[in-house]
C-alpha cells in the first residue's frame, strides 16, 4: 500500500504472502512513480532496507527513507511518518466487507491510477 502524506490510498499492490516487502516494492514504486510524477520521497519501515534503496534512488529517482526504530526505545511509541500507513490500514478495517481475509490464494494484482 502507497499512500500520500496525508494517509490517502495512491496505490495498491496484492501479492502471494512468498512475496517480499522489497519484492512488491519493485513492482508497485515504478508504477507509482509513473501515474505521479511528482513523487520524489517515499518513507518506509525497515523491511524495505538493503539494496532497494539505491536501487529506487537510481532507477527511479525517488528518495526512500527508511523509519527506524532506535534500539533503545521500549514500550510503544509512535515513529515518525510510520503512523501514516498504519492509520490507512486502521481506516480499511472499519469497514466490515474489508475486514474478511479470506485465505484463498490469489495471483498478484495491482491497482493504481485508476487503471
Amino acid at each position: 500500500m502507497l499512500t500520500d502524506t496525508l494517509g490517502l490510498l495512491l496505490a495498491v499492490l496484492v501479492t502471494p504472502a512468498s512475496t517480499t516487502d522489497r519484492g512488491a516494492a519493485r513492482l508497485l514504486l515504478p508504477a507509482a512513480r509513473e501515474c505521479f510524477g511528482r513523487l520524489a520521497r517515499v518513507w518506509a519501515d525497515g523491511g524495505y532496507t538493503g539494496h532497494l534503496v539505491d536501487w529506487s534512488a537510481a532507477q527511479l529517482g525517488v528518495d526512500l527513507d527508511i523509519v527506524r526504530r532506535s534500539d533503545d526505545m521500549r514500550g510503544f511509541q509512535v515513529l515518525p511518518r510510520r503512523w501514516v500507513v498504519e492509520r490507512s490500514f486502521a481506516w480499511c478495517l472499519r469497514s466490515r466487507r474489508l475486514v474478511r481475509d479470506n485465505a484463498a490464494p490469489t495471483p498478484a494484482r495491482r491497482s493504481s491510477c485508476g487503471r
